[in-house]
C-alpha cells in the first residue's frame, strides 16, 4: 500500500513538473518567440548576416527607405535620402541598435505569437513601417551639415512626431565602405552612433535656458535684479571669464548677450542643491523614452563642486553634459506652455493584408516637470535672444525663440549649438543642432536651424 502511495505521488510530481515546463514554454514562447525568429540562422530572414527578406519602411511623405525584393534588401534611389536617414533606418546587419531595421524587425518580419512567420512566408514580405520623418528635411539637414559631424532633430512639440533626425558621420547603404576607420578622428569615427538619441556633449550656453528657469523659481526680485559685467567674476578659487564686458544689464540683457559672469553670480548665490534640482526636474540624470528606444541621460553632477565649478557648471561648462534629443523635448515642453509631448518616429505599422497593428498615440513627457508660468517667462526670454541678439533675419518669418552655445572642449574648437522652436501656430516644431569642433554656434548652429525650419515652413 506504501508502494502504491509512493509511485503515485512519484507519477503526480512528474505530471506536475510537465505541465510546469509546458507553461514555461508557453510563456517565454510568447516573450522571446519574435527574438528567437529574428536570429541570423534564419535563412528565410538573413543572407549573409544581413536581413534581405522584410516588410517596407515609408517616410511621412512616402519615399521608400527600404523594402525586400527577389530576396534582396533595396534602399532608396536617392543617395542623400540614404545617408540622412541612415541612422533612423538603421543597417540591415543590426550593428545601429536605435534603427527600426534593429528596433523592429519582428514587426518587420512580420512575426507573430500564433502564425509564426507565415505572413512573410505567403506574401513574401512582413509589415510595412511608416515613420514620421520629412524626407526633404532630413536631406536638407545633412546638406547644411556639409559633412561635420554632428546631430539635427526637429519634432512637433503638441504631437510629438520626429520630422528630422540626422546623425553624421554616415555611410551609403548602397555602397559601405569595406575598412571604415572609426578610431577618434577619423572620418567615420562613431558611425554606428546615432548621436541625436545617444550622444553627450558639453552643451555650453545652451544650459543656460536651465539656470535661467532655476532663477525664475528661486529669485523672486529677477525682474529688478541687475548685474554689472566687468568682463570676468572673481570666485574664492578662480575666474569666470565673458569674452568681452558686458557693461550693466538687468537679467534680459544677461540672457541675450550670454554673460557667462551674471549666470556664474546667479549660481552661486542659488547654490548647487537649487542648480541640480531644477536640472532634475526638467529630466537631466534621466532617459526619454523614443519608441522602442531611449535616449541618452544628460548629465549635471555637482556633488563635488566648488563655486568657480558651480559658475562654470551654470553656464553649461564643468562636466556638464547634454543629449540633442533631450535639448529638443526640453524646448518643445517650454514652447508647449510647460508639457513636452514624447518624441516618437514610428507612425503606424501595416500587414500586407492593410491591416493596422499599430498606430502611434500621442503621450506627454513626464520626466520634465515645467509649470505654465515658468515655461513663459522661458518662452518670452527665448524669443527676445532672437529679436535683440540673432536677429529676425536669422530666421525670417519663423517667429522663432532660441539659445545659441559655443561649447568648449578639450580637443579642437568649440561644439556650436542651437536649440530653439517657432511660436507660429501653423509651425509647432522644435529644433535642436549640435555640430561638433563648428566653432561659433551664431555663425555655424542657426544656419543649419534657418535651413531645416525654412524648409518645414
Amino acid at each position: 500500500m506504501r508502494s502504491t502511495s509512493r509511485r503515485a505521488y512519484a507519477l503526480l510530481a512528474l505530471i506536475l513538473a510537465f505541465f510546469a515546463g509546458v507553461i514555461i514554454l508557453v510563456i517565454s514562447l510568447f516573450d522571446k518567440g519574435g527574438i528567437w525568429t529574428a536570429k541570423r540562422v534564419n535563412a528565410h530572414l538573413y543572407s549573409g548576416g544581413q536581413i534581405v527578406n522584410a516588410g517596407a519602411v515609408y517616410t511621412a511623405d512616402g519615399e521608400i527607405l527600404a523594402q525586400s525584393q527577389d530576396g534582396k534588401r533595396l534602399y532608396s534611389k536617392d543617395k542623400n535620402l540614404r545617408l540622412s536617414t541612415l541612422h533612423t533606418l538603421g543597417d540591415a546587419s543590426g550593428f545601429i541598435s536605435s534603427g527600426t531595421h534593429s528596433l523592429y524587425r519582428e514587426e518587420l518580419f512580420g512575426y507573430s505569437f500564433i502564425n509564426g512567420i507565415y505572413t512573410l512566408k505567403e506574401h513574401g514580405k512582413g509589415n510595412d513601417i511608416y515613420l514620421t520623418l520629412n524626407s526633404k528635411a532630413c536631406k536638407i539637414a545633412y546638406g547644411a551639415l556639409n559633412g561635420r559631424k554632428g546631430a539635427v532633430g526637429v519634432y512637433n512639440y503638441k504631437t510629438g512626431e520626429i520630422l528630422c533626425a540626422v546623425s553624421n558621420p554616415t555611410f551609403d547603404l548602397n555602397n559601405k565602405p569595406k575598412n571604415m576607420r572609426m578610431e577618434k578622428g577619423e572620418a567615420h569615427e562613431g558611425v554606428y552612433l546615432n548621436r541625436l538619441f545617444s550622444g553627450l556633449y558639453t552643451p555650453g550656453s545652451v544650459f543656460k535656458t536651465v539656470t535661467a528657469a532655476c532663477a525664475i523659481e528661486n529669485m523672486p526680485a529677477l525682474d529688478s535684479w541687475r548685474y554689472e559685467c566687468k568682463g570676468q567674476l572673481q570666485t574664492g578659487l578662480g575666474l569666470v571669464k565673458c569674452p568681452s564686458k558686458h557693461g550693466k544689464m538687468n537679467f534680459e540683457q544677461a540672457f541675450n548677450k550670454s554673460c557667462n559672469c551674471a549666470f556664474a553670480e546667479l549660481a552661486i548665490e542659488m547654490g548647487t542643491e537649487m542648480l541640480e534640482g531644477q536640472a532634475k526636474s526638467l529630466a537631466f540624470g534621466q532617459a526619454l523614452k523614443i519608441d522602442k528606444t531611449t535616449s541618452a541621460k544628460s548629465i549635471l553632477n555637482l556633488q563635488t563642486a566648488n563655486d568657480l565649478d558651480l559658475g562654470w557648471a551654470a553656464c553649461g561648462q564643468y562636466t556638464v553634459l547634454a543629449n540633442p534629443a533631450h535639448m529638443m523635448v526640453l524646448m518643445g515642453a517650454i514652447a508647449n506652455g510647460g508639457s513636452a509631448a514624447r518624441p516618437y518616429f514610428v507612425e503606424k505599422i501595416v500587414t500586407p493584408n492593410k491591416i493596422l497593428t499599430y498606430k502611434a498615440i500621442h503621450a506627454t513627457e513626464d520626466s520634465i516637470e515645467l509649470e505654465a508660468d515658468k515655461a513663459g517667462k522661458l518662452a518670452d526670454f527665448l524669443r527676445s535672444n532672437v529679436v535683440n541678439g540673432y536677429g529676425n533675419s536669422s530666421f525670417p518669418n519663423l517667429n522663432m525663440c532660441g539659445k545659441t552655445g559655443t561649447a568648449e572642449v578639450e580637443d579642437g574648437k568649440p561644439h556650436a549649438w542651437f536649440t530653439g522652436f517657432s511660436q507660429r501656430d501653423d509651425l509647432p516644431l522644435a529644433i535642436v543642432v549640435v555640430v561638433e569642433n563648428g566653432g561659433s554656434a551664431f555663425y555655424n548652429a542657426v544656419p543649419v536651424a534657418n535651413r531645416v525650419m525654412q524648409a518645414l515652413s
